[in-house]
């Protein structure tokens, strides 16, 4: 039997529903695709997506620590770095900065410490000019 791996989906560790919503969906353009409590009063748990990039985001204290960090491969950052920039997000300006490991790399930090690092692969793009 071989092992095959289908996706991973990070857990982030969040507080309030309604900030993490103005952060994802607002700023950043996820779509919620589902959210679960157990009853009025119970922590909330919640799927979102974008594109091919999914995110699990959970107020219950045991799922997860506050301040992971995800770190995403994406095409067309500075597409990507206009668009939400321009949704005039009050907390936050990320700019696109150069790597060590040649890439650019916008990087966010959500109102509950948890980081998310975009990055777009330069050495692809000098061998699709080629």
């Amino acid at each position: 039997m071989n092992t095959e791996f289908v996706s991973v989906i990070p857990i982030l560790r969040i507080f309030d529903t309604i900030k993490a919503k103005d952060f994802y969906i607002g700023f950043l353009g996820f779509t919620v695709d589902w959210e679960h409590t157990f009853d009025e009063r119970s922590p909330v748990y919640l799927q979102i997506s974008k594109k091919n990039l999914i995110l699990h985001l959970t107020e219950h204290h045991g799922d997860c620590c506050p301040g992971s960090t995800v770190f995403v491969w994406i095409n067309g950052i500075e597409e990507f770095h206009a668009t939400i920039t321009s949704r005039g997000y009050g907390y936050m300006r990320p700019g696109i900065e150069k790597t060590f490991y040649n890439s650019l790399v916008i990087e966010v930090t959500d109102p509950f410490g948890n980081r998310i690092r975009f990055n777009e692969d330069l050495t692809d793009r000098a061998e699709s000019r080629e």
